[in-house]
């Protein structure tokens, strides 16, 4: 039955629209009216093949499925916000570390030529989990294309297919920032700080992103290489696995680290994320969920091992 559907829906045109009509209301039904915990606990089971005890979670995406539902505050929507986080970080480690910011706006009439700068820059939203326009030269971009992708993720709301609180209730913008460039021409290396009660626990480290040579380690403190794997699948659908090569200690660690437990000290879990340009550290995002707390930590046991070390809030 499987193939006769799946035929149908791929080499018919009515096919097609009668199937996508069902898949919609579906996702509908999925997002929006479907209860949290359901939800969730579905996604888990989905993923890891097995009930989540959200009464007694034990594993570190366990407890991260379970900060989902009952860890929110207004501070969390603010630091998930990439625009309004950086008073945050202003005032808890000073603007230095702030990316410049070349330009806001909430209408993408405005991303035009004449409002960016001559010089490499990222267009994106301030409520977007990832990604962005990389205008190295604004004459080799399409800006009605550019305006329409913006305007597709402005309508975007991440919560119902994540339920990750934070996102419901961001004041949505476009922003633009400069373009990180090495003096060897390339994106800096992206170093994710993982924050467990308010101390550094562990450092993700990824190289060439955006590429099809991204790869991921992880690190202790002291940079000694992590014996998991804590990976996502890209949009071609393969993995992001390690690097050969272990990722050089950067000078920068221990301010790092410094800077990380000071913008940690509010929450229970966060992942700060840092790029170093040739030694000078700038700030890149805040992440409350990695991975909304489904993709598989292996060995498995380490999911187990780390969370361990994440002690809960009391409800």
């Amino acid at each position: 039955m499987k193939k006769v559907i799946k035929f149908f829906y791929k080499k018919t045109k009515i096919g097609y629209w009668i199937i996508s009509f069902f898949i919609k209301i579906y996702l509908v039904f999925l997002y929006h009216v479907v209860p949290e915990k359901i939800y969730l606990k579905r996604r888990f089971r989905k993923t890891f093949k097995r009930e989540i005890d959200l009464n007694n979670p034990e594993t570190l995406n366990e407890k991260i499925v379970w900060l989902k539902i009952n860890d929110r505050t207004p501070l969390h929507t603010t630091c998930a916000d990439k625009y309004a986080v950086r008073e945050y970080i202003k005032e808890k480690v000073g603007e230095e570390y702030l990316v410049p910011l070349h330009y806001q706006t909430k209408n993408v009439k405005d991303i035009i030529p004449e409002n960016l700068p001559d010089t490499p820059s990222i267009i994106k939203t301030n409520h977007d989990s990832s990604g962005g326009i990389f205008v190295y030269n604004k004459s080799e971009i399409n800006w009605e294309e550019a305006r329409k992708t913006l305007k597709k993720r402005l309508k975007k709301n991440y919560y119902p297919r994540t339920k990750e609180w934070q996102y419901k209730n961001i004041d949505r913008c476009i922003i633009v920032e400069k373009l990180l460039i090495d003096k060897n021409g390339k994106i800096p290396f992206d170093y994710k700080v993982h924050c467990f009660n308010g101390k550094v626990n562990m450092i993700q480290v990824d190289v060439d992103r955006n590429t099809d040579h991204h790869c991921r380690n992880y690190y202790s403190t002291k940079w000694i290489r992590e014996p998991y794997k804590w990976t996502f699948i890209k949009p071609n659908n393969k993995e992001v696995g390690e690097c050969k090569e272990d990722v050089k200690k950067p000078e920068t660690l221990k301010q790092m680290i410094v800077l990380s437990e000071k913008l940690a000290s509010e929450f229970c879990y966060v992942r700060v994320d840092w790029y170093d340009l040739d030694g000078a550290l700038y700030f890149g995002e805040l992440t409350f969920h990695q991975d909304g707390g489904n993709r598989p930590i292996t060995p498995e046991k380490w999911d187990k091992v780390l969370g361990d070390k994440l002690i809960l809030p009391k409800k």
